[in-house]
C-alpha cells in the first residue's frame, strides 16, 4: 500500500509540473520579447543570478547560455555584496531569479545594478513584485501550485524556471544563426562532442597532408612519402583538384614488377573513384556514405575539391563509433594503417 501511495504522488507531482511548464507556454508574451532583444544587443556578458534553489537553477541557466552561443556567467548575490558584484559592469545583462520577487540578497543587489549601468531582466513569479517593478524585462514564471504537499519546497516553480531559462536560451540560439559546427566548438568533450567531431579533426592525428601533382614522376613521390612517413599521396590535377589518390604499397608493387614505373606520372598509378569526404562533413555522416565505397585511404577535400589530406579508413570508423574524438585509438589504427600501407581500390589504366 505505500508503494502504491507513492507512485500517486510520484504520478501527481510530475503531473503538477507538467502543467506549470505547460503554462508557460500560454502565457509567453512581450515580456519574453524584450528580454531576447535586450540580451541579442548585449556587449557584454548575461549575469545569472537567484538565492537558494533558483540559484541553483540560475547556474544551469548560465551554462546553457554559454554552450549554446551567449557568454554568460552566475554570480552568488551573498557573494556579490563581499565583492563579487566586480564582475558585472555597464555592458551587462543582469537576470535576476526570484519565485517572490522579495528575495532579500537579491534586491540588495539592484541598487548596484542601477549604478554600474547594466540592465536588468526579472525572471519571477509575481510581475507586481520588487524585483518584476524594477525591471526592463519580466519573464513570467508563476505557478498555480507547488508539487510539495506542503506547499512549500521550490518544486513546479523552480521547475517552471529551468523550462523558461531553456526558452531563452534556444531562442537566442536560433536568433543567432548558431549551428552545429558552433556547438562542436563549444562542446569538443564527452559524446556530444564526439557526435559534432567533423572530419578535418582526423588530418591532425590520422591522416596525411601529402598532396603532388599528377606530372610529377612515381620515384619522387616515393621519396616524399618515405620522408613524411605516410602511406598514401592525393594527386592533384593543374588546377589543384583532387585527380585521385595512390599508395606507397601500391607504387613499390608496381616498380617491383616493372622498374620502368619510376619515371612515370604518378596520375597514371592514380586511384579515381576511391572514397572522400568534404571539409566540414561530421564524421558520423561522412562514414556513412564511405562505408559504400572501396578503397583506403579517405581523402578530405574543400568545397573546390582541392584535397587536403588522408584519413585512414579505420581512424574514421573508430571516431564515428566513439572510441575516441579524433585522438587516442583511432589516431593508433591510422597510424597503424599508414605503416601497413593499404592498397587502394582500382587503379587508373596506364
Amino acid at each position: 500500500m505505500v508503494g502504491k501511495k507513492s507512485v500517486r504522488r510520484a504520478r501527481e507531482v510530475l503531473r503538477i509540473e507538467a502543467e506549470a511548464v505547460g503554462a508557460l507556454a500560454e502565457r509567453l508574451d512581450e515580456g519574453f520579447l524584450r528580454a531576447v532583444d535586450i540580451i541579442l544587443r548585449c556587449k557584454g556578458r548575461v549575469i545569472v543570478t537567484g538565492m537558494g534553489k533558483p540559484g541553483i537553477i540560475g547556474r544551469k541557466i548560465a551554462a546553457t547560455l554559454v554552450s549554446t552561443g551567449t557568454p554568460a556567467a552566475s554570480l552568488h548575490p551573498a557573494e556579490a555584496v563581499h565583492g563579487d558584484m566586480g564582475m558585472v559592469v555597464k555592458d551587462d545583462v543582469v537576470i535576476a531569479i526570484s519565485n517572490s520577487g522579495e528575495t532579500e540578497e537579491v534586491l540588495r543587489l539592484l541598487p548596484m545594478i542601477d549604478k554600474i549601468g547594466a540592465q536588468l531582466v526579472a525572471m519571477t513569479g509575481r510581475r507586481e513584485s520588487s524585483l518584476g517593478r524594477r525591471a526592463e524585462a519580466v519573464l513570467d514564471v508563476a505557478v498555480k501550485e507547488e508539487a510539495c504537499p506542503l506547499g512549500l519546497v521550490p518544486t513546479a516553480s523552480t521547475t517552471a524556471m529551468l523550462a523558461m531559462g531553456d526558452a531563452l536560451a534556444v531562442e537566442l540560439l536560433e536568433r543567432r544563426g548558431f549551428g552545429r559546427e558552433d556547438y562542436a566548438l563549444c562542446h569538443p568533450g564527452g559524446a556530444l562532442g564526439k557526435k559534432l567531431l567533423t572530419v578535418e579533426r582526423l588530418l591532425r592525428d590520422g591522416g596525411s597532408t601529402v598532396v603532388v601533382d599528377q606530372k610529377i614522376p612515381v620515384g619522387d613521390v616515393l621519396v616524399q612519402l618515405a620522408r613524411c612517413r605516410v602511406a598514401a599521396a592525393c594527386v592533384s590535377d593543374g588546377s589543384g583538384r583532387l585527380a585521385g589518390v595512390v599508395s606507397h604499397a601500391e607504387m613499390c608493387r608496381q616498380v617491383s614488377e616493372t622498374p620502368q614505373v619510376v619515371r612515370k606520372a604518378v596520375g597514371t598509378l592514380a586511384v579515381q573513384d576511391g572514397p572522400r569526404v568534404r571539409c566540414g562533413e561530421l564524421v558520423v555522416e561522412a562514414w556513412k556514405r564511405v562505408q559504400e565505397v572501396a578503397g583506403d585511404p579517405v581523402v578530405v577535400v574543400d568545397a573546390k575539391g582541392v584535397p587536403l589530406g588522408t584519413v585512414d579508413r579505420a581512424a574514421l570508423e573508430g571516431a564515428a563509433a566513439g572510441e575516441s574524438g579524433g585522438t587516442g585509438d583511432a589516431g593508433k589504427e591510422g597510424r597503424q594503417s599508414r605503416r601497413s600501407g593499404g592498397r587502394p581500390g582500382r587503379r587508373k589504366k596506364s
